[in-house]
């Protein structure tokens, strides 16, 4: 779950994959917009076939907590 999320991270910010850790912040580190952000859960919700609760999402700051949140939806 985590590659696959950094695989699609790399699609809205200009960030090494390399660089982007568990811990990575979406805004303060990896450098996201709430635009970015919006629209990449778009993106997973259609690769992943799953349908995310845009409150709950809300509260996704880091990496590994969209990961976290993800897994208990597939």
């Amino acid at each position: 779950m985590f590659e696959q999320l950094v695989d699609i991270i790399g699609n809205y910010v200009e960030v090494k994959k390399e660089n982007i850790k568990p811990e990575s912040r979406f805004m303060e580190d990896l450098g996201f917009t709430s635009f970015d952000f919006m629209s990449m859960l778009g993106e997973i919700e259609e690769e992943l076939d799953v349908e995310i609760n845009q409150e709950e999402a809300a509260n996704i700051r880091t990496v590994q907590e969209a990961v976290d949140y993800l897994s208990k939806l597939s």
